[in-house]
């Protein structure tokens, strides 16, 4: 797992009628963190205004392990799972940050995207460079 790629706080207004975090914050928190992946591996908002290029996300499958309450410390690590020519597969982990307990997961896959087109674009080689870096190996099941 990399660095940090997303740390907050759960404020109560991002918490539901049971008293933990709503799911939509989840996924915002999720969102917050494949940008910071994202520039790790040079696709950042510069990047992506200059070369006319975008992300989207065509997959997302998130699993909820442990409630997360108002005032509970977030911190999300990622790690990359798999470059393809014009597509990127990658995993959160989001942990209690102080506890250290595993709260939720979050595997995405995204599309490299020609935003004025509207179609996929392979990603340059700067960015499979930096990829090649990054790439982790996914854990063995048990």
């Amino acid at each position: 797992m990399e660095e940090a790629s997303y740390r907050g706080t759960v404020y109560p207004w991002q918490c539901d009628h049971v008293g933990h975090m709503n799911i939509m914050w989840y996924v915002g928190k999720f969102d917050e963190a494949n940008w910071n992946l994202f520039a790790r591996l040079g696709l950042t908002p510069s990047y992506l205004r200059q070369s006319g290029r975008g992300m989207a996300a065509v997959q997302q499958n998130v699993a909820y392990k442990r409630e997360l309450l108002a005032g509970d410390f977030v911190e999300i690590r990622s790690r990359l799972l798999e470059l393809r020519e014009k597509s990127i597969r990658f995993l959160h982990e989001m942990r209690n940050a102080e506890t250290c307990e595993l709260t939720a997961t979050c595997e995405i896959t995204g599309v490299h995207m020609d935003r004025k087109l509207r179609k996929s674009a392979p990603f340059e080689d700067a960015v499979r460079t930096a990829a090649a870096r990054h790439l982790a190996p996914e854990p063995a099941m048990a």
